[in-house]
């Protein structure tokens, strides 16, 4: 065995035992120091083996410098040299280098003299850091201790601490300056490892020490924030551990794929209600926020010591002063005497403009007495009131609230609250952790109360500066997915949090109703507008009849715009939006006393769809003989516009034998609408799906009607970009394409098999699906609910083509990753209990990933 084979074994062995060292319960501090050690005996042998001049170091750099080694991180080396090398020196160098990649060694080398260490320092503060951290592993230590010195004499700690604090900012950036993604990256986003690292960087700049332990012996750490540090340190080092070891490679994001066994060897388990990943998620999110609060306090504290102009404090009241733009206790220990004042600090924030925040020792004492948030608190009157007063404030709120969420005083208020921060629901739907959702929620109702945003929902924001006490609004989106996790109907739940809420806070009844019904129907509106079929006045008269006022008509409006909005920004489109603008017309028609009945409203269809054709010369006598072939549901259930609009393109072809297929944009400025005119036939349903299907179209919503005549009119709006190119082309080739296809006789191709999303992959929804009669007993309903994928929509046409089923209305609702469908069918297998379990079986194993 070669030498360079030893050592890789050697090596191979050495990693074995560390890893089973650690999986039999060491800690991830012992492995990463043993990793270090084991590293340095490595490359001190081959160092010596060598035999280099005696004017060169071997220095070890970055996190292995630091001691710290993870199982597939990089080794970070420098060699440090006294002149620059000659070509013995660099043959040498290079053997040196190949040898260390030979043996397993993924390696980060540089080679310097000490001066060109100095001079990249200066100017480059990812180099500078480094060599904060360097150590000397094997050679020359008078030329190390050169570097040491010179290192001491170039750093400047309030440069280097601007410096790192902007390179932070422009890291939380890149990560969209949150901790709350999917897959977070634990080493590099907000409230991950390298956060920590910032602060030990900038301390030891400042001569302040390396570990926790120095920075509490300085008084910037209390002994309970010391080891609250060192349990986050650990838990993120856990984690990155057993990401390294499950990937097989460095990985720093806790991708889907790991989630499951990551929880699974941290010992979190599967509950009723949740995952053991969404356990495991909610305490890396809430590990990151405590990072990211105790990483604010400190670098702001840090930043005081170098603050040479101290700003003449300005009197706001008896508790609180503005020293420049930061907010200030007068008196250190305000919020440990008066807690109530940490509310007041908040509304404070919101009245003045001109802070931006609050100084490092009000930071720290709010920190400190957060703790006493609690039940006393919650019933003391002029709390309520600040609390109802932040609420009330007209500017500031959403940024507020996220501070205070930030730093625990919203869930410590709040209780309920608390209990879904950093909460994530693996459903396919949200996209972000429960108490982001609301923030986000609440967010998206405070723009349409501002003129700069007019312009994004102008029907919303005009409905909303109409609102009275708009901040009811507030109230009911901190409270609408507050019951989530704890199982039960979480609208339910949340509406009783709500009422406790709002008699505390002395709510008069008629604002406590409105919250109450807003959070217990926060998804009618959703519900019905992209599942039932609004055309149908019995539908809306049953929804306003429940809505039952007009002022609750507009909240709930406005809320399940803001709600939609919140959870994902796949979710919102223009289609969704003109269903709910739809019904919620529609409503308030019936509310305000002025709901026509079914022969006045396709009077008044057929009326303004007679304007329409008028413009483009067409008589009455030719409409009358294309409308007589439709029968009142459809003129329910299409608008004037698209009554005219395939009218002017089929009064000609009533009669025709092959299919008419006509595309244009979709009225509401998203999609493409396509009508389908062609006689009737089996499976006709499944073979248009299959068609949009494999030419990349997604479809959102498909109006049926059979004429009187047995021909299929059909509607479809559809979305994506098929093959691409101008519109003009996808219209062209949709509408010859699919006629062609519908022409065809050959049997129906088998579904594609579609790249899943890696989201459905690891997390799928249980599909469900359920057949029964609908309320007037008509015909049957087949709800779906499934993870979204390609061709999911095919492969249920053609399971009911299969079973001759007649498809009569196809409500798509795509939410996310998330299908939830409605279909209207019938047909004589429907008759038969044993054939429609059948077929709801079947289903299912369609619907499975």
């Amino acid at each position: 065995m070669s030498a360079v084979e030893r050592l890789r074994d050697e090596l191979r062995r050495a990693r074995e035992a560390l890893r089973t060292g650690y999986l039999g319960g060491k800690s991830a501090s012992w492995l990463l120091r043993a990793h270090a050690r084991r590293i340095d005996a490595i490359l001190g042998q081959l160092w010596r083996e060598q035999k280099p001049p005696r004017g060169m170091s071997l220095v070890a750099t970055g996190g292995y410098g630091r001691g710290e080694l993870f199982p597939a991180s990089d080794v970070d080396v420098l060699v440090l040299l006294e002149a620059e090398p000659g070509p013995a020196e660099s043959e040498l160098l290079e053997k040196f280098i190949g040898r260390l990649w030979d043996i397993g060694l993924e390696i980060g080398h540089s080679v310097r003299t000490v001066e060109a260490c100095l001079e990249l320092a200066r100017t480059d503060i990812t180099i500078e850091t480094s060599l904060l951290e360097a150590r000397l592993l094997a050679g020359s230590a008078p030329l190390y201790r050169r570097l040491s010195k010179g290192l001491e004499r170039i750093v400047d700690p309030a440069a280097f601490l601007k410096a790192k604090r902007l390179e932070q900012e422009q890291r939380h950036a890149k990560h969209r300056d949150t901790p709350y993604a999917l897959e977070p990256n634990l080493k590099e986003a907000p409230g991950g490892l390298r956060d920590l690292q910032v602060i030990r960087w900038i301390a030891q700049a400042c001569g302040l020490g390396k570990s926790w332990r120095d920075l509490e012996k300085r008084d910037l750490l209390q002994p309970g924030e010391a080891r609250q540090l060192a349990r986050t340190e650990a838990l993120l080092q856990n984690l990155r551990v057993r990401l390294h070891y499950l990937a097989g490679r460095r990985e720093d994001r806790i991708a889907f794929d790991y989630q499951d066994a990551l929880a699974g060897q941290s010992g979190f388990k599967d509950t009723a209600t949740r995952r053991a990943s969404e356990h495991l998620m909610q305490a890396y999110y809430r590990n990151a926020k405590t990072v990211t609060q105790l990483n604010t306090i400190l670098l702001q504290n840090l930043e005081e010591r170098f603050d040479t102009e101290h700003a003449a404090p300005r009197l706001l009241n008896e508790r609180f002063q503005a020293r420049g733009a930061l907010l200030e206790a007068r008196q250190e220990d305000l919020f440990a005497r008066e807690p109530r004042a940490i509310l007041e600090s908040f509304l404070l924030m919101q009245q003045h403009r001109d802070l931006r925040g609050m100084s490092a020792p009000t930071l720290r004492a709010l920190w400190r007495a957060r703790g006493r948030l609690d039940a006393k608190l919650r019933r003391d009157e002029r709390a309520q009131l600040l609390f109802l007063n932040i609420l009330q404030q007209p500017r500031g709120i959403v940024h507020e609230f996220r501070r205070m969420n930030q730093y625990d005083v919203l869930g410590g208020y709040l209780p309920e609250f608390g209990r879904i921060v950093g909460q994530m629901q693996h459903d396919l739907y949200h996209v972000y952790t429960v108490d982001q959702h609301i923030l986000m929620v609440l967010r998206n109702l405070r723009r349409f109360t501002m003129p700069e945003f007019a312009h994004e929902f102008p029907f919303c924001s005009q409905l909303m500066s109409g609102f009275e006490r708009r901040w009811l609004l507030y109230i009911a989106a901190l409270f609408h997915d507050i019951a989530k996790g704890r199982g039960g109907d979480h609208s339910v739940l949340g509406t009783e949090d709500a009422r406790r809420f709002c008699r505390r806070h002395g709510l008069s009844r008629e604002d406590t109703e409105l919250v109450s019904f807003l959070v217990e129907q926060h998804l009618t509106m959703s519900a019905v507008a992209q599942r039932q079929d609004i055309a149908d006045p019995e539908v809306v008269r049953a929804f306003a009849d429940k809505v039952g006022t007009e002022r609750r008509l507009v909240a709930l409006y406005l809320l399940t715009v803001a709600d939609i909005r919140g959870t994902s920004p796949k979710v919102w489109n223009a289609w969704k939006a003109k269903l709910l603008e739809d019904l919620f017309r529609l409503a308030r028609r019936i509310l305000a006393g002025e709901a026509p009945q079914v022969d006045a409203a396709v009077a008044d269809k057929q009326a303004e769809a007679g304007r329409l054709l008028r413009l483009y010369a067409l008589s009455d006598a030719v409409k009358e003989r294309f409308w007589s072939t439709l029968d009142t549901a459809y003129f329910l259930r299409h608008d004037a516009q698209e009554i005219a609009w395939q009218t002017r393109n089929l009064h000609y072809r009533v009669d025709a034998k092959a299919p008419v297929v006509k595309a244009r944009l979709a009225p509401f400025d998203e999609g493409l609408q396509v009508m389908i005119y062609t006689p009737d036939r089996e499976a006709l349903f499944a073979r248009i799906c299959g068609y949009f299907e494999r030419s990349g179209f997604n479809i959102v919503e498909a109006k049926i009607h059979t004429t009187r005549t047995g021909y299929a009119l059909d509607t479809f709006v559809v979305m994506g970009q098929g093959s691409g190119g101008h519109y003009r082309d996808l219209i062209a080739g949709i509408e010859t394409e699919l006629a062609a296809e519908l022409e065809s006789r050959e049997p129906l191709g088998a579904p594609r098999t579609g790249r899943l999303s890696r989201r459905v992959k690891h997390f799928p929804v249980s599909p469900a699906v359920d057949i029964r009669p609908d309320e007037r007993g008509t015909y049957d309903a087949l709800t779906i609910v499934a993870s979204d994928r390609p061709g999911l929509l095919y492969r249920v046409a053609r399971k009911l083509a299969g079973y001759r089923l007649n498809l009569h209305s196809a409500k798509i609702n795509t939410l996310g990753d998330r299908a939830e469908d409605v279909f209207l069918i019938s047909g004589g297998a429907l008759q038969d209990s044993k054939t429609v379990l059948k077929l709801e079986q079947e289903l299912l194993a369609e619907l499975q990933i």
